[in-house]
């Protein structure tokens, strides 16, 4: 089974700077074509969204969402764009854990593909252009 190393690594949960690593390591395995995107995009770990945030997608749920992409879409950047209109991918280290949990896949597969689908997502792909990404990593 290749997915045992991440069960072992931990004899507890991870923590939200266990998942930053993790999302690290991860987000250098997203293809380049879609890491061009993101350039200087910032990876964030919470525990939960925020109600804001549950609200606004309509969660019944926090554990509804693995991960979130906030951002301004490249066509709608400009070199006037401040510091605090960076890109942020949100990961939600709880739902995260939980899924991870149930499914018993390595925990850096599971966090790379909500990479994907957060920045595929944010740029229009569907989820079969970034299946066939994916596939083709």
């Amino acid at each position: 089974m290749a997915h045992v190393h991440n069960i072992e690594r931990y004899s507890t949960p991870p923590t939200v700077a266990d998942l930053e690593a993790v999302a690290r390591e991860a987000f250098a395995g997203v293809p380049a074509r879609l890491r061009r995107f993101v350039q200087n995009v910032v990876v964030r770990v919470e525990d939960f969204p925020d109600d804001e945030t549950m609200e606004d997608l309509e969660c019944d749920s926090p554990f509804d969402l693995l991960g979130l992409y906030r951002g301004v879409d490249l066509s709608q950047k400009s070199v006037s764009d401040t510091p605090e209109d960076l890109d942020r991918i949100y990961l939600y280290r709880r739902p995260i854990l939980d899924y991870w949990c149930e499914t018993g896949e390595d925990l850096t597969h599971v966090v790379r593909h909500i990479l994907i689908h957060e920045i595929g997502h944010h740029f229009g792909l569907s989820d079969d252009d970034m299946e066939r990404i994916e596939a083709e990593a």
